[in-house]
């Protein structure tokens, strides 16, 4: 009897993957007139921020002065909140949060577009922001010299790598990716919303804890839109990747079935051309041996060597004596046995 194999977890979660045949067709934006627009005027604040701080403008006093208030001393009653609140700028606890969220996004819809464009969305967000923080070296509020300076080039201070925001920047594309992967154009309205105002929130709660300069804030909170808005000419890439990753998938599928012994194809049959005729050839006559004569053959081959007399031939031998065994109590036959003895009283 024939048993199929009992299907391991690895089996499940491909069939799980193969439920749906065909992948739902998803709303991808596009790198639209507006967006470049949006695009264009991001950058330009970006570029008017940092040019504002380099040139230690209006935009410099106005961090010293809201440093110097000093906010978590006028409101020490919201400071324990506001530490927990700050968090949701942290890489490490949003990302594992938003990843979660997609990636049963990505089993439920059967495709991995959204946890590829939070990952392209991570990456792009490192690479940018991380360069200007290195390249600019500016210094944090804790760690200012001199006053009303712009703390500006402190490449081998410590401190130094806070302009701009990354927790604000992080906010902005940790949450915004949810409003960019919207299924809907209502939903992404509320969504795009709902993220601007926890960014900002984030932002401004480290201004009031201290770490940033309300400067760091407003360009953090524009790299990170900048990075959303760039996602759309990501998108070929993230489709490449996509299809190469379910192909992989499907060659370890195959590879695993093959190796535990799966269905193997059966081939399909060839279509065979007749033979060429060929000339008859006479058929030997075989001689026809009674079957006597094959039993005696047959018998004789297994006799040993020797001459042999047929069974009805046989004199039958009588041994003789007797077969039984001597014993000392035992008559033989023909003689007649003892008289009883008499028993006699004690």
């Amino acid at each position: 009897m024939r048993t199929e194999p009992r299907p391991t977890r690895l089996d499940r979660i491909f069939a799980r993957l193969d439920r749906e045949p065909q992948r739902p067709v998803l709303d991808v934006p596009r790198m639209t007139r507006h967006r470049v627009v949006l695009f264009g005027a991001t950058l330009a604040f970006y570029l008017t921020i940092v040019l504002a701080v380099v040139t230690t403008s209006w935009l410099v006093r106005l961090d010293w002065q809201a440093m110097l208030f000093r906010p978590y001393q006028q409101w020490p009653e919201i400071h324990a909140f506001l530490d927990y609140w700050v968090v949701l700028g942290q890489r490490g606890p949003t990302a594992v949060m938003v990843a979660a969220w997609l990636g049963w996004r990505c089993w439920r819809q059967h495709t991995l577009r959204p946890l590829l464009a939070f990952g392209a969305a991570l990456l792009l967000l490192n690479v940018t922001v991380g360069a200007v923080k290195y390249g600019l070296g500016r210094s944090g509020p804790h760690y200012a010299t001199e006053v009303g300076s712009n703390e500006m080039w402190h490449w081998f201070q410590a401190g130094s790598d806070i302009f701009p925001s990354g927790h604000t920047a992080n906010a902005v594309v940790t949450w915004g990716i949810l409003a960019y992967l919207a299924s809907t154009p209502g939903a992404r309205r509320w969504l795009s919303a709902l993220s601007a105002v926890l960014s900002l929130s984030v932002g401004l709660t480290t201004v009031y804890l201290g770490t940033h300069w309300l400067s760091d804030v407003l360009l953090g909170w524009a790299a990170g839109l900048l990075v959303l808005l760039a996602l759309p000419w990501l998108e070929p890439t993230i489709a490449t990747a996509e299809a190469w990753l379910f192909t992989q998938r499907d060659r370890l599928r195959d590879r695993l079935r093959d190796r535990r012994g799966g269905a193997v194809p059966v081939p399909e049959p060839a279509l065979l051309s007749p033979a060429p005729a060929a000339e008859e050839e006479p058929v030997p006559v075989r001689e026809i041996v009674p079957p006597t004569a094959v039993r005696t053959s047959r018998a004789s081959a297994l006799l040993a060597p020797g001459p042999h007399t047929a069974r009805s031939e046989r004199i039958p031998v009588t041994p003789a004596g007797s077969r039984r065994p001597p014993h000392p109590d035992r008559l033989a036959r023909g003689t007649a046995a003892p008289a009883a003895r008499p028993l006699t009283g004690g």
